[in-house]
């Protein structure tokens, strides 16, 4: 094909995971079989030779266990200092990652990268430490030993018969850009051991006889060797496709596990990352729960959920009634291949009366694989759970009460089998017994019903089968009947105890339901960001108890803004967590990677756009871990009010820069009116001054008093939009003081029409006033400012003549002005009352800064009433002003004056 061909291009697939996958700094993982073949020294030896290149390499750890190879090596390079953490009266050394941040070398050399940080560290596993790293830029260079791998624990418990504790999630090898195999033959290893190059003498001894055998060993080396196959191979293809060479690549796989959470589920994970790493595939684990299950294990679902995303998989729950549906259901909706089950065992009776899930699965499903993985037998750690688990749950709490309850209506209903057997003769009080069973399995619950079962059986026997008030049984048909009675009362009972658990559940789960319905109004209806940071937190606390404070994005900073209850605060160390959540996005505090022994969990309310807030969390009873039901509780709400604040916030933003905007267009206005409302009078006034000075024996005696007219008219006008700017101003204010007088409107109507016959002549003022005009209350002279405005405002805009009239209108008093101008456009009759806003635009100015009828409304509304304008006002021309202001009745007194 040739290399211009449009069809030969990269995989876009393989360049975006190659995108998401690769962080600032680049990862180095010496890899190895087992302790002592080498991976420190090979580290060593290499930094040493890109420090002779003039490359910034510093040894942030490094683990000698009193090996001399290994001190000389080290020797020569900069060595970071320990921080020193004390612990239970002793003083550990530990990785100190704020001083390799403060350093910020190019090359960081970290060894054991498994190892368990001491407690209140930042984050309690190196491998974390590690990660902080390269994110922020830094190379690191690392050493793993296989067996820490976690989809390997499994693996190497059974080859070794050690457990490990500390490991390492897949993925990690997995972003690595680079794995570097280091390895030697396990006679060597097992030389190097008894020369004591490995353990010192008494500690190499025992290591000998327990773990460096040479069958484990030859296993070992076989995972890494593997392992790091796979890795090279994973390596390869995703080149290939970057590259866009041509091959014959295989469909994509996508797996799907199903777990049960019955204490086996860590071994079916692990088996199916593996598999998943084998094939180079995605794959989803389902934990399935039957509907009302009350005893479902919340802490193992939680740690089995929590170990697949730590091996890189999806994690999904369902409550299913029909399992083989419902996991056929998600397979086809994620486009599964294939579907893997744990075999368990299942006795001759079990196959017989039921059909197993993986037979449902097969015969349903099509086109999808079904894989079978053996699961070893029960660890004797897992009997002794579900013994712990059975007797919890026959003597749990409520024991008493069951117990109680129980006992109480077998006697009932022995009581009432007496009474009816002294009034009639009844083959069979079984059925009577059963109802007591059903009505305890209704009250109580299964354990109640099934001990009402068992007394029941008792009582029966003693009480009503011959002979009388014995445990002995006569007739061998009797024995066959009181044993079916036992039976089908606890199976009764037991289905009565789980429909009660079911419809419990479906009450709880209705009244979480609703629960978040009226928090999303809630959300819907907060119209500030402090609004919906109460709502977050009284829905946090009511919904799963405990204590909860919400820290608000201010600019670089996290300000509280709400708690529940209303006294917590966070402490500088919480505060740490919190500023960490926010900068990464990431959860941090209690039983996180970040601070895990803290009493708060941080969650940061990210948007799209970025992180608006920090949610702290405490739960009520800090030593569990929260239930699978609580954290998806959490995770919408926390969801639900980072959306919800971001609109809030967004509104705000919205707000200030209309807020912006007005000022801006308030200044630009000002300025123009400055421009020109000032500039001309004073261009006037200095001309007629000037025309003054320089012609006083030239100028007749009527010309000078045009110009001293002229004089006169601009200082007034000038003294108008002076006193116009501070009018409004103490408008805005909220300090202008209104007198509660007795005004006649009338008299303030003609001094306002006599003042503007005065400021406009020439132009008629035409006044028209009801008889029986009554009086408001307020400032007289306001009153006659506004109708000024209103009367110059309509001298300005009128052609020749303005009628200003006043009457009564029920309790109200209406004063009209009209003038006969070309009138104003209906989208403008409510801006006309804004500041510096003019009808005409700008090719139509007028007289006047725009201010007058601004400073109408702000009176207007002073003194109680309202203002308003409507155009055309007579004939399709004009516009027409009206004041509204309520009546007031003027006292006796008054009157008489």
């Amino acid at each position: 094909m040739p290399a211009g061909d449009p069809e030969k291009r990269p995989d876009p697939d393989a360049l975006l995971a190659l995108s998401q996958r690769e962080r600032p700094g680049r990862l180095k993982i010496f890899l190895g079989a087992a302790p002592g073949v080498g991976k420190t020294c090979a580290m060593l030896q290499e930094a040493h030779r890109l420090r002779a290149e003039g490359v910034d390499v510093v040894l942030g750890l490094i683990e000698t266990h009193g090996r001399a190879e290994t001190e000389a090596l080290a020797a020569g390079l900069e060595t970071l200092p320990r921080r020193q953490v004390e612990y239970r009266g002793q003083v550990l050394e530990e990785f100190d990652i704020d001083a390799a941040l403060a350093r910020r070398p190019a090359l960081l050399v970290v060894d054991e990268l498994a190892h368990t940080n001491a407690p209140q560290s930042r984050h309690p596993k190196r491998w974390q430490d590690i990660r902080e790293l390269l994110d922020a830029g830094i190379d690191v260079w690392t050493a793993l030993n296989i067996q820490h791998l976690e989809s390997l624990a499994d693996v190497v418990a059974r080859i070794t018969g050690a457990p490990m504790r500390e490991t390492v999630p897949d993925v990690l090898l997995q972003e690595a850009q680079d794995v570097v195999l280091v390895d030697i033959p396990p006679d060597e290893l097992i030389a190097r051991l008894k020369a004591g190059k490995v353990y010192l003498p008494q500690t190499a001894r025992r290591a000998v006889e327990k773990f460096f055998t040479p069958g484990n060993l030859t296993a070992l080396r076989e995972l890494a060797l593997r392992r790091t196959a796979e890795r090279v191979d994973d390596q390869m293809t995703e080149i290939l496709r970057q590259k866009a060479i041509e091959g014959p690549w295989a469909a994509a796989e996508r797996l799907l596990v199903c777990l049960v959470a019955d204490g086996r589920d860590d071994a079916l994970i692990r088996q199916t990352a593996r598999l998943a790493s084998a094939l180079n595939a995605d794959w989803i684990a389902l934990l399935l729960a039957p509907p009302g299950d009350p005893a479902q294990p919340d802490r193992r679902a939680s740690e089995a959920l929590r170990l697949v995303e730590t091996l890189g998989g999806t994690a999904q729950r369902r409550t299913s009634a029909d399992f083989a549906a419902d996991i056929l259901r998600v397979a086809r909706r994620e486009h599964v291949t294939q579907i893997l089950l744990g075999h368990r065992p299942r006795g001759p009776l079990a196959r017989l009366l039921r059909q197993s899930l993986a037979e449902a699965l097969a015969a349903r499903a099509e086109g999808i694989a079904v894989h079978l993985l053996p699961l070893p037998g029960p660890a004797p750690a897992a009997t002794r759970r579900r013994l712990d688990a059975l007797r919890q749950g026959l003597a749990g709490p409520g024991l008493p009460a069951d117990l109680g309850l129980a006992g109480l209506a077998t006697t009932g209903v022995i009581a009432i089998g007496h009474a009816l057997a002294a009034v009639m003769e009844l083959p069979n009080l079984s059925m009577i017994f059963l109802a007591g069973v059903l009505i305890c399995g209704t009250l109580r619950g299964t354990r109640a019903a099934v001990l009402a079962a068992l007394l029941s059986c008792l009582g029966y026997n003693f009480f009503f089968i011959e002979p009388l008030h014995t445990f002995s049984i006569a007739r061998p048909h009797e024995f066959l009947a009181l044993l079916i009675f036992l039976v089908v009362a606890s199976l009764t009972g037991s289905w009565t105890g789980r429909i009660r658990a079911q419809a419990r559940a479906a009450l709880a789960q209705t009244r979480g339901v609703e629960a978040q319905a009226a928090f999303s109004r809630q959300l819907s209806a907060a119209s500030s960001a402090e609004d919906v940071a109460w709502a977050m937190v009284t829905q946090v606390q009511g919904g799963l108890g405990g204590k909860a404070i919400l820290l608000l994005v201010e600019g670089s900073e996290l300000v509280p803004c709400a708690a529940w209850p209303p006294e917590e605060i966070a402490d500088p160390v919480e505060m740490t967590a919190a500023r960490w959540a926010f900068e990464k996005g990431e959860v941090a505090g209690w039983r996180t990677a970040t601070l895990p022994n803290l009493r708060l969990r941080f969650h940061p309310l990210a948007t799209p756009r970025h992180v608006v807030a920090v949610l702290g969390y405490e739960p009520p009873d800090r030593d569990q871990p929260l239930s699978v039901a609580d954290e998806a509780k959490l995770a919408v709400a926390v969801e639900q009010a980072a959306v919800a604040l971001d609109r809030a916030l967004l509104v705000r933003e919205a707000v200030k820069a209309a807020a912006m905007q007005e000022n801006e267009n308030i200044r630009d206005a000002l300025l123009a009116s400055l421009g020109h409302d000032l500039r001309t009078p004073l261009a006037a006034i200095t001309g007629a001054v000037t025309t003054l000075q320089r012609g006083e024996t030239d100028l007749r005696a009527d010309q000078r008093a045009e110009l001293l007219d002229t004089i006169g008219q601009e200082a007034a006008r000038l003294n108008r939009f002076v006193g116009n700017l501070l009018e409004m101003s103490r408008i805005d204010q909220g300090v202008v003081k209104v007198r509660r007088d007795w005004v006649d409107v009338g008299d303030a109507i003609r001094l306002a029409a006599e003042r503007a016959r005065k400021t406009h002549p020439g132009r008629q003022t035409r006044v028209s006033l009801a008889p029986d005009l009554g009086f408001v209350r307020g400032d007289q002279d306001l009153l006659s400012q506004v109708i000024f405005n209103l009367l110059d405002n309509a001298h300005k805009y009128g052609e020749s003549e303005v009628s200003v009239h006043a009457r009564n209108e029920g309790d109200q008093v209406a004063i009209s002005v009209t003038d006969d101008g070309p009138g104003v456009k209906p989208a403008d009759l409510e801006r006309i009352f804004e500041k510096f806003f003019r009808a005409g635009g700008t090719d139509r100015r007028k007289p006047g800064t725009g201010l007058g009828l601004s400073i109408c409304r702000g009176l207007v509304r002073a003194m109680g009433g309202t203002i308003k304008a409507e155009s055309p006002a007579i004939r399709r021309r004009g516009t027409r002003l009206i004041v509204r202001l309520p009546l007031a009745e003027l006292p006796q007194d008054e009157e008489a004056r």
